[in-house]
């Protein structure tokens, strides 16, 4: 058990009870204490501690040392802004990395928030930080840095300070109790910070099982555990090790909810997709004894969404799910109309169920850790409902593409809340892709084939850019597309990053692996083509008609 899960289970009065309002954030050179303190904080209010680096860690997969070596300062930087403003939506005890207040849009963010800032004198510093090799901008010299740093990072702890507290070499206890003290002054004689940020919106899925998302930057965690029926006893709380902060946030929640919690940690990617980790995940519902009236929650990006839906359709038949998208892609698509699935040899989600989930909760905070790869693959399938419905998704990205990429901007979040609808609108006519639910398949043959070649080592998004602009080729081919509007796909997909050819595999091993898809009929493969923008529709296609337009991407056809 990590320290984090230890602060966790160890019962304390909530903060709300201590009087204080969180999150609270402490801050301070390296070597100040934040996390130790912040721990030690966050046990005597009941709360999680959230350590920022912890999250830079969990959703880059690498130590903070080596994206100091291969990325370099300025790309940490970014990286780390994005996880200050993704624990800013917790409630919780933030403990910041030293030079997280040198980012500008750092200091923005922080302020009139209750930032904690932790002073140490000199020599106290040094004995806690000489002897230490995990702090890149210490070395060589600890001595000559600390002093560095003192005075180059001052002015900005002043400037986002709202309490400022000394720590020694006495008991952390001691420290903490100070905090209390002073934070609860603070917050006596201060007004709340205003929120500048546009309440949630909610996009309504309709259908024989109607359902809400919820889509906002700065969510209340309840509104996750409203979405577990008043009679239930158990969650099964379903999600990768890189949300693990969130995760023991919202465990902590729905324990003070009096709900008995069960955490499944699964493989991240398409490799949690398999048959064997949904058979773990049913032994511990079994081993829990989770009943017709309870829930799972599944908890981080499309695969987690896919699986955890998957668990719950097929669990006694089918038991509620609340979705957490935690990644673009899984906002936009997969943690959206009810299709669940798991990964096999023969392809992609061809095991699976249709199963509608209660609620589907989008904290858009969330977004703002991913990789800007990971977060650029998400457009796909962005890009893809505006070709085949939303004319306005185009024109934002090609008047702003650069925002669209933007985790906080507020065309991303614009783009969520039109994608979602697309979504909504379609999949509540047809829930079971008998006919409408097909045009969301655009581009998507050659994509899961692609993926499927692969090894599914693609991103899913990637893929899907990819794809559609093969259809594209494709329907101008059949007559059905000008040149132009297949140039716009190009345009488009390129504007945000995401690629445009492939080249990985023949186009025979394409073809094998199309066969195998879903939307196969009677052996015939089957695609969704647009007969002019924003204007689907399914046609059959004869393998040959493949080679050309496979070429013009770059697929080798011989």
């Amino acid at each position: 058990m990590n320290q984090r899960d230890r602060d966790l289970d160890e019962p304390n009065p909530p903060a709300e009870e201590v009087g204080l309002r969180l999150p609270i954030v402490l801050a301070g050179l390296p070597g100040s204490g934040k996390s130790k303190v912040g721990r030690a904080l966050a046990r005597r209010l009941g709360v999680p501690h959230v350590d920022t680096d912890d999250l830079i860690v969990e959703s880059q997969g690498r130590s903070i040392a080596e994206i100091f070596a291969v990325d370099g300062e300025a790309s940490f930087r970014r990286i780390e802004a994005g996880a200050v403003a993704r624990a800013l939506t917790m409630d919780a005890v933030v403990s910041l990395g030293g030079g997280a207040v040198t980012t500008p849009a750092v200091r923005e963010i922080l302020a009139g928030r209750c930032v904690v800032v932790l002073d140490v004198d000199h020599e106290e510093l040094l004995r806690r930080t000489s002897h230490k090799t995990h702090r890149p901008l210490l070395q060589p010299d600890p001595d000559a840095a600390l002093r560095r740093l003192r005075v180059e990072r001052t002015p900005y702890y002043e400037e986002v300070a709202a309490v400022r507290v000394h720590s020694d070499s006495g008991p952390a206890s001691d420290v903490v109790e100070e905090v209390v003290t002073m934070v609860r002054h603070w917050q006596d004689n201060e007004e709340p910070a205003e929120q500048v940020l546009p309440g949630p919106e909610t996009v309504d899925v309709g259908g024989i099982r109607p359902y809400p998302v919820i889509i906002g930057h700065g969510l209340d965690v309840s509104t996750v555990v409203d979405g577990v029926r008043s009679d239930a006893s158990k969650v099964l709380l379903i999600h990768p090790a890189s949300v693990g902060s969130t995760g023991a946030v919202l465990r902590l929640a729905l324990e003070q909810r009096g709900l008995e919690v069960h955490t499944y940690i699964h493989p991240d990617g398409e490799a949690g997709k398999t048959l064997e980790v949904a058979a773990s995940g049913w032994d511990i519902a079994g081993a829990a004894r989770l009943g017709r009236a309870d829930t799972v929650i599944g908890l981080g990006g499309g695969a987690t969404t896919d699986l955890a839906g998957f668990v719950a359709a097929t669990w006694l038949r089918g038991i509620d799910v609340v979705q957490v998208p935690s990644t673009l892609l899984g906002m936009v698509d997969a943690a959206v109309g009810g299709k669940t699935g798991i990964n096999t040899a023969a392809g992609k989600n061809l095991v699976g169920a249709f199963h509608t989930p209660v609620r589907v909760v989008e904290e858009l905070g969330l977004l703002a850790t991913l990789a800007p790869a990971d977060l650029r693959a998400g457009l796909g399938e962005v890009i893809k409902c505006g070709l085949i419905a939303d004319q306005r998704i185009l024109d934002l990205v090609e008047a702003d593409p650069q925002a669209c990429v933007d985790p906080t901007s507020p065309q991303l979040r614009e783009l969520v809340v039109r994608s979602v609808a697309i979504k909504a609108r379609v999949v509540g006519e047809d829930l079971t892709e008998s006919g409408l639910r097909e045009i969301l398949n655009y581009g998507h043959t050659m994509a899961h084939a692609i993926e499927r070649c692969e090894n599914f080592a693609w991103r899913h998004g990637d893929a899907v850019a990819v794809g559609c602009v093969f259809a594209a080729e494709l329907a101008h081919d059949l007559g059905l597309l000008t040149a132009d509007e297949v140039d716009r796909h190009r345009r488009d997909f390129s504007a945000v990053g995401l690629p445009t050819s492939y080249s990985g595999a023949p186009v025979k091993n394409l073809v094998d692996a199309m066969l195998s898809d879903k939307k196969v009929r009677g052996g015939h493969l089957r695609f969704v083509l647009l007969d002019g923008l924003r204007n689907p529709v399914v046609r059959e296609v004869d393998p040959e008609a493949l080679r050309a337009p496979a070429e013009r991407i770059g697929i080798d056809v011989h």
